[in-house]
């Protein structure tokens, strides 16, 4: 039997999840705006793991996104990430944190965008179409009100993740749809988890390091 557990820490949702064969059999996450997930992560993992009586040497593999996202939040996922794969002598799986933020998309007739919030008007995004197939990698991007304007002239556009509010401002066409109030999950890693477990699509658990797309930038303290 197949467990693997789950980790989003690539913004302000800490999200955990465990999946059976693929499918979610607990989920534990909570947004909390304060970026608390050093103090949360490990006592979500345990208390998941007790409300479903899963121990963790039962697990298989664990899965993190890997961003990108807030470089705090991935660090600490991926580290904890990597403590459990060390000490339970299992695998390290990596999802891409936007395709997994894509499949929130129900059902799409067209392409998806899946952003996340950067600086200004940037973002970071990445375009799947209607079977959740990148089309187009990972970027930071300017958004302006021509941004995604072919796309736009060929079919509906959902767009997805909490780069939508500066985006929604900026565009306005009759074939752009916004998801609101969406961040990425531990729910949509469950069933990539697993394709990626059947085919030993693993991490190198001593080298591998989040996707940050671009370097860490210290502001200094006003105080």
């Amino acid at each position: 039997m197949t467990y693997i557990l789950n980790i989003e820490t690539s913004t302000t949702n800490c999200s955990v999840s465990l999946a059976k064969e693929g499918a979610v059999i607990g989920l534990k996450e909570d947004n909390n705006l304060s970026y608390s997930h050093a103090e949360r992560l490990h006592v979500y993992i345990d208390a998941l793991l007790k409300t479903a009586n899963v121990s963790k040497t039962q697990l298989s593999a664990i899965a993190i996104s890997k961003g990108p996202g807030s470089y705090t939040g991935l660090r600490i996922g991926v580290s904890a990430a990597k403590g459990l794969c060390y000490a339970l002598k299992v695998p390290l799986i990596s999802i891409p944190t936007l395709e997994a933020l894509a499949h929130q998309v129900e059902n799409p007739n067209g392409a998806v965008v899946a952003m996340l919030d950067a600086r200004r008007l940037e973002v970071y995004s990445a375009i799947y179409d209607g079977s959740f197939k990148e089309t187009r990698t990972t970027e930071a991007e300017i958004i302006t009100s021509e941004s995604y304007r072919e796309l736009l002239e060929l079919s509906p556009v959902y767009f997805i993740g909490n780069g939508v509010t500066k985006t929604k401002e900026l565009i306005a066409h009759p074939n752009a749809h916004f998801i609101e109030n969406k961040l990425p999950s531990a729910k949509q890693m469950c069933t990539l988890s697993f394709e990626k477990f059947k085919f030993n699509d693993f991490e190198d658990v001593a080298y591998f390091e989040p996707f940050y797309l671009k370097d860490f930038i210290a502001i200094p303290s006003k105080k």
